[in-house]
């Protein structure tokens, strides 16, 4: 057995003695590298930000940007981080470092007060300054928004991470000022290589264990075997289980790297995502060719936790407030479901059975997910929150309509946050198939989505609010795509 090993900022280093599930934050802290920060410890400030060496979208390696909070370490054994403190170049003994493109632009422009959330900033600054396919504008009006900067920066890649003394204009000054990575940049080149290879990983202490299997035929089997062990892919879930609840799993499988679950195909009828592949990478593999997943993306928490969230997880979860959820039951997909003795496909509005329960068996894990093809062309994803970005939704509403001729043909309608599960509004989706597209119809329509799912009242929103937004959401789509045939 190999002892598992992480490289840091260049050098290697033993995991050991840290715990199996010790996250990625506490064993850079305990090696003092203090510059990755606990600010949360649930993945929504973006302080302990870190670089991962990852299979690029673009080149054959991306610099990603991760929380480190939710990240265990012995997830990581065989793989290459970067830290703040690893982004300046020191220079001989006795002389000072030469700070990072990123650091010094923060620097300069009084990106930073207290200091304390800095760092997770310039690790996500980072990331998106070595995105390979980052290209500048010619001035911000040739910008695509006023999100996006001159030199192609995309402020999304700071959606998590919180400043809470400078105020974000001199950070955004700074993201907006940084050029292209100079030639002779050892982190730029380091993409042009392959990233770490996947470790198969034994990883025991104190009868707690973090394992991982080269093959998904060897996972299955190990799950056959430990069918009480916990799967985690990204960790954006399991972590915050870890870090509040402090809970402990005698058994945590990773299944992040299996090839396997790391594919996306699109075939005549369907495509097919795989359940590991990170929301990040399916993003920009898809490249907007399924719009509805195009308008969910921006809105599904922040890029930190996208770069490590996969549509498996946020399944596997059973929330009844996750964001996918509805966006795929709109496109009527299927999960595909494997274990040691094959493989089923399963309807995702038949996979929820209960509160965080699916048809899911012990052993068993999701593979992919496929959307069926062709794609209906009026599509939306609203979703009700609190915050624009970074935060749960009070509820999420997922449409998907076939219009001809001005004929509602087809109604497929997910909803979120207003039941035990994520479900289909079938009643809804009744009152629209076989009538005209227009406002009578769509009235009544609303009136029926009001009444749908079984919706609470808590700390983010009233039942009546729920009920009421529902509603509003129909409204809204109607006056979206009238105003777009209108123009």
């Amino acid at each position: 057995m190999v002892a598992a090993r992480i490289t840091v900022n260049g050098k290697e280093a033993p995991i050991s003695p840290a715990a199996p599930h010790a996250t990625v934050l506490d064993f850079l802290r305990e090696r003092g590298l203090t510059g990755t920060k606990e600010g949360c410890a649930e993945g929504e400030c973006g302080a302990c930000s870190v670089l991962v060496a990852r299979p690029g979208v673009n080149k054959p390696t991306d610099w990603v940007a991760v929380n480190a909070c939710l990240v265990p370490v012995a997830g990581l054994d065989g793989q290459e981080i970067i830290t703040s403190e690893g982004l300046a170049t020191v220079g001989a003994p006795g002389t000072p470092a030469t700070l990072h493109p990123v650091q010094e632009e923060m620097a300069v422009r009084g990106g930073s007060q207290c200091g304390y959330c800095t760092p997770g900033f310039i690790c996500s600054m980072a990331s998106e300054y070595y995105r390979s396919d980052r290209c500048a504008h010619e001035d911000q009006a040739g910008s695509a928004d006023a999100e996006h900067g001159p030199n192609g920066f995309d402020l999304h890649a700071l959606s998590g991470n919180l400043c809470r003394c400078t105020g974000y204009r001199p950070i955004r000054d700074a993201a907006f000022a940084v050029g292209t990575p100079a030639e002779d940049d050892p982190l730029a080149q380091r993409r042009e290589q392959s990233p770490p290879a996947p470790a198969v990983t034994e990883y025991a202490q104190d009868d707690r264990a973090f394992l991982r299997r080269s093959t998904l035929a060897e996972t299955l089997q190990l799950l056959r075997e430990r069918p009480d062990a916990v799967v985690v892919a990204g960790s954006t879930d399991w972590g915050v289980e870890v870090n509040i609840r402090s809970r402990r799993a005698d058994c945590v499988v990773g299944i992040d790297r299996l090839p396997e679950l790391r594919e996306l195909r699109v075939e005549s009828d369907y495509i097919e995502i795989g359940a590991a592949l990170t929301l990040t990478e399916i993003e920009r593999r898809l490249d907007g060719d399924v719009p509805l997943l195009a308008e969910l993306f921006p809105q599904f928490a922040s890029r930190l936790i996208r770069n490590g969230a996969t549509f498996g997880g946020n399944l596997g979860t059973g929330s009844p407030i996750g964001d996918s959820p509805p966006v795929l039951l709109a496109l009527e997909a299927s999960v595909v479901l494997a274990d040691a003795d094959g493989e089923r496909v399963v309807p995702l509005a038949d996979y929820f059975t209960g509160y965080r329960q699916s048809v899911r068996r012990p052993g068993e894990l999701i593979r992919s997910v496929r959307v069926p093809l062709p794609l209906s062309p009026v599509v939306a994803f609203h979703k009700i929150a609190k915050r624009r970005f970074d935060d749960i939704s009070s509820v999420a509403v997922a449409f998907a309509l076939d219009v001809e001729d001005g004929i509602v043909r087809k109604a497929r309608i997910g909803l979120g946050g207003v039941a035990a599960t994520p479900i289909r509004s079938l009643a809804t989706e009744a009152a629209l198939e076989g009538r005209p597209w227009s406002a009578q119809t769509v009235e009544a329509a609303a009136r029926e989505l009001r009444s749908e799912g079984t919706p609470m009242s808590d700390h983010r929103a009233s039942a009546l609010y729920r009920s009421a937004m529902l509603g509003q959401s129909l409204l809204k789509l109607y006056a979206q795509t009238t105003e777009a045939v209108s123009s």
